[in-house]
């Protein structure tokens, strides 16, 4: 009988050959627009096949934390350890996690995924109208925070003046 080990659960073949298993993936993303709070670096554990890609793995958790964005926005990294720093490497859509696991065995020192937004280098995907979203979105969070600030420190003045002002009477 063919077994599989991966990550704690044994797994057999389905009658076409693949396997399924577990892996772990840590979403880093700055600003998802989701329909509830996503912490910023939470673990999401995935039950997936050996022929799920890393286009369907981005997919499948974007739906499944009701992010809006377009998935194009977004990318599974491969995350190593070596010489005690953490590398990156963005994987291919059409890389399969599952067997990258199996080979790098159950060690999240050897290998992890993180889900994370693209580098900013990487906007040559998007149509014009796209990146003109997006721009608009950073101006209304940008305006947003801006305000936040000058609120912020309109009130600090405005404690610091009324402390002054008690002080010298």
């Amino acid at each position: 009988m063919n077994v599989i080990f991966i990550s704690g659960s044994l797994n057999h073949p389905a009658s076409d050959g693949s396997y399924t298993g577990f892996i772990k993936v840590h979403l880093r993303l700055s600003r998802p627009r989701t329909s509830f709070y996503l912490p910023c670096d939470c673990v999401k554990q995935l039950h997936i096949s050996s022929t799920t890609t890393a286009g369907e793995v981005i997919q499948g958790l974007l739906k499944k934390f009701m992010v809006l964005d377009n998935p194009r926005k977004f990318a599974l990294y491969r995350q190593t350890h070596r010489d005690g720093q953490d590398l990156f490497q963005k994987l291919p859509l059409y890389e399969r996690p599952l067997l990258l696991r199996l080979i790098a065995g159950p060690d999240p020192e050897q290998l992890s995924f993180v889900l994370k937004e693209n580098e900013t280098g990487e906007w040559h995907a998007f149509s014009v109208p796209e990146l003109q979203n997006f721009l608009v979105i950073l101006e209304k969070e940008e305006t947003e925070r801006v305000r936040a600030v000058e609120q912020r420190y309109t009130m600090y003045r405005q404690k610091l003046q009324q402390a002054l002002r008690q002080h010298n009477h």
